[in-house]
């Protein structure tokens, strides 16, 4: 009976122990982050976030003005004048909500965008360095619950897509 467990566990392991040897992983994260095409995207988007971002608190800042502005004149202003104003007002508050939502989504959807395009030229990269280095299997490192890092690749594909790979473009 032992003899038949030890050799279950035997022809169990071998596999494992054979494909260990031909498997690397890569962060793909950091690809997205730390490549010249990957780190350039990130930050062209972040320029649109930050300058959808004034545009839109500059228009708050002039609604709330006005708002404060229709406050004052409440007194003065025949309740139908008044509710038009407010009205008014709340339609403009509104289309900034929308174009606000409209104009992250958009940034959203070009991320995406990105990350694939980048994720499509690295897979040739990758693909390539498999054959030349005859490896069977590349993993994402965040499928990866412990492993040796000297079969981490990460720094070798970046700097090979950094060569490669000029830039993304993004819309």
């Amino acid at each position: 009976m032992k003899k038949l467990i030890f050799i279950i566990t035997l022809l169990f392991a071998q596999p494992t122990i054979s494909f260990a040897n031909d498997s690397y992983f890569i962060d793909f994260s950091k690809v997205l982050n730390n490549s010249k095409p990957g780190a350039e995207a990130q930050k062209k988007l972040k320029q649109k976030i930050e300058s959808d971002t004034k545009k839109f608190n500059k228009i708050e800042a002039g609604l709330r003005k006005q708002e404060s502005e229709i406050i004052s004149q409440k007194a003065a202003l025949s309740p139908e004048e008044y509710q038009k104003k407010v009205k008014s007002l709340r339609e403009k508050v509104s289309k900034l909500q929308k174009n606000k939502q409209a104009s992250f989504e958009n940034i959203a959807k070009s991320r995406n965008d990105a990350k694939k395009a980048l994720l499509e030229a690295v897979n040739p990269i990758i693909k390539k360095y498999m054959d030349e280095n005859k490896i069977r299997i590349v993993m994402d490192k965040q499928g990866v619950i412990l492993g040796d890092t000297n079969l981490e690749i990460t720094d070798k594909i970046i700097s090979i897509i950094n060569k490669e790979v000029s830039s993304l473009k993004i819309q």
